[in-house]
């Protein structure tokens, strides 16, 4: 009967007689069944780490979105601050610009440190951020109310405030969908891994209005529920999202990162766009440094390279020629652009909802208007979410898949393709695009003036474009040109919509202003400058404008597909 062998006996190196030769398969076996244990037990924790990192970066999205509900108390500080609507565009327009122009530096950071350093940075600027904006407004509304001092000082302190916020948000924005886009790159429901987060983003903005409005509210003298207190609600999301950024540090972990760096080496050298001849001969300069005497050995030590500074080289060898073909590719360029021409129209439009909402009333009936920028904010935002979930879940359904989560270089393999009934998802960026161009072009055409009940056309179709843009632009990113290089490509893309955002917002604000002046000499509500304003006259020509930039964004969207050189003529599965 043979026994099992110890640890000792299996470090035993000795010849081995016949006789002894089933005890040698026994202990082969033992050593087979424990390595399968082991290896069993490392992808259940694998699996676990990215459960975990999906679970809180979905969380993080759902809080990290509080910057879209702006235009919830944007009113306020045009009622309580006295800012006039240049001044509120000009605070929307500082988070805007910071939520998408440091996104490149942000995103190329993520894909080469990790997350880590954006989520400190996160939380730093999300406390701060909404802390100093909770302080000034607190401190102008006292100033104004009882005082009757109005506060210049204030307004720079505010825009500077939420140009804080806006790169907290795109900190944490990029971190938790990068951690979903490498962990479940390979995986047959990436699109709907990478829809969670972004879901959650869209979602933000329903839950925190809501929770606003019934939660963080002032009381009216006779008892009864009134505005939103901002000042309570700043200080809660100072203090949610700092904690929340911290809790992140330690939850979001990006699975196999350094074997996703190798599986793009071989791919992009078996493709012949990547040349091994340098990789190759820092490994040869490394082995060779290697063969040193004994008295050479410590500074040996010193100049060679550990293996920990080879991974990072080649990690960053690698990253570096994937951003240099993804900025020579023709086709990123028409795709960026019309990125840039949907989601502009999107951001302006919910920037301002609140005051376009004041223009579609007359003053003298505002108050019974029957509806709020609350239940906007949220009909926004539902819309938003079911767009971005459905997004996630028909794509991974209908639409087709590469066989690789690298860079698509050109003509598929047969697998890559299947011969079911598909639907690319440039149709459905398509599609979504053009029902935000309808929800435009009706705001545009009046035919929510002094219907305001009927408002909720304008917000849900918007919304559902707004959001299956957003949830689709980095699917395509990582479909196209991978996942390990992820962060940075799509924060190149996502930085543009700070122009569009910038000049709508702007475009808006001095429509708005005309519209204001033109009404006559006397103020809508009584002020003393006329600071609002009522009529189609304040809004139509911007959204005839923005309904029309979404047209043209549709036809470079298929310029990029079918066009000459387009990924359909490169055989790229889309």
């Amino acid at each position: 009967m043979s026994r099992l062998p110890s640890d000792d006996d299996l470090t035993l190196v000795a010849p081995i007689a016949d006789s002894d030769r089933e005890s040698t398969l026994s202990a082969s076996d033992y050593a087979s069944v424990s390595d399968t244990s082991s290896r069993r037990r490392m992808v259940r924790n694998k699996q676990v780490v990215r459960l975990i990192s999906l679970l809180f970066s979905t969380i993080t999205a759902l809080c990290a979105g509080s910057v879209v509900v702006f235009s919830l108390y944007a009113p306020k500080f045009q009622s309580r601050l006295r800012y006039n609507q240049f001044q509120i565009n000009g605070v929307a327009i500082g988070s805007s610009v910071a939520l998408y122009l440091p996104i490149s530096v942000m995103g190329y950071v993520c894909d080469r440190f990790g997350v880590a350093p954006l989520l400190l940075l996160s939380s730093i600027l999300f406390g701060g951020g909404y802390g100093l904006a909770a302080i000034i407004y607190q401190k102008v509304d006292y100033d104004a109310r009882v005082l009757g001092v109005h506060d210049e000082w204030s307004y720079p302190l505010m825009v500077f405030a939420f140009v804080c916020i806006g790169a907290a948000t795109c900190a944490m924005y990029i971190s938790s969908v990068s951690t979903c886009a490498k962990n479940f790159g390979k995986g047959k429901y990436r699109g709907l891994a990478l829809a969670m987060p972004i879901t959650g983003f869209g979602l933000s903005g329903m839950w925190l209005s809501q929770l606003a409005s019934n939660v963080f509210y002032e009381t009216n003298p006779d008892g009864s529920k009134g505005d939103i207190d901002v000042f309570r609600f700043f200080v809660f999301l100072a203090l949610l999202l700092f904690v929340l950024g911290i809790v992140d540090i330690f939850t979001l972990r990006v699975v196999d990162e350094q074997d996703l760096i190798e599986e793009a080496i071989e791919e992009l050298e078996n493709s012949g766009i990547l040349d091994g001849s340098s990789l190759l001969g820092r490994t040869e300069r490394s082995d060779y440094g290697t063969i040193a005497s004994t008295a050479d050995d410590e500074e040996a030590n010193l100049l060679e390279p550990t293996k920990d500074d080879d991974a990072r080289w080649k990690k960053n060898f690698v990253l570096n020629a994937e951003t240099r073909r993804f900025l020579s590719d023709h086709t990123m360029w028409p795709f960026a652009l019309a990125f840039l021409l949907m989601v502009g129209p999107g951001e302006a439009f919910v920037n301002n909802l609140g005051t376009i909402i004041g223009t579609l009333t007359p003053p003298t009936i505002l108050g019974s208007g029957g509806t709020s920028a609350a239940t906007h904010v949220s009909v926004f935002g539902i819309t938003s979410t079911l767009a971005r979930i459905l997004i996630g879940s028909l794509t991974d359904l209908l639409a087709p898949s590469p066989d690789t989560q690298h860079v698509q270089v050109g003509t598929p393999r047969a697998s890559s393709v299947s011969q079911r009934f598909s639907v690319s998802r440039v149709h459905f960026m398509l599609f979504f695009a053009l029902i935000m161009s309808v929800g435009l072009a009706f705001l545009a055409s009046g035919g929510a003036q002094n219907h305001a009940d009927r408002f909720w056309i304008v917000s849900g179709c918007v919304g559902a474009g707004y959001g299956a843009v957003f949830s689709l632009t980095p699917l395509i990113v990582t479909i196209i040109w991978g996942v390990e290089n992820f962060a940075t490509n799509f924060g190149i893309i996502a930085m543009l919509p700070a122009l569009g955002s910038t000049f709508w917002g702007l475009l808006y604000s001095a429509g708005y202003q005309a519209g204001a002046q033109a009404a006559g000499p006397e103020p809508l509500d009584g002020a003393d400058d006329d600071m609002f304003c009522y009529g189609q006259q304040c809004y139509s020509r911007t959204f005839w404008a923005e309904s029309i930039t979404v047209w043209v964004a549709c036809g470079l969207l298929l310029w990029a597909w079918q066009g000459k050189g387009g990924w359909k003529q490169r055989g790229i599965v889309i």
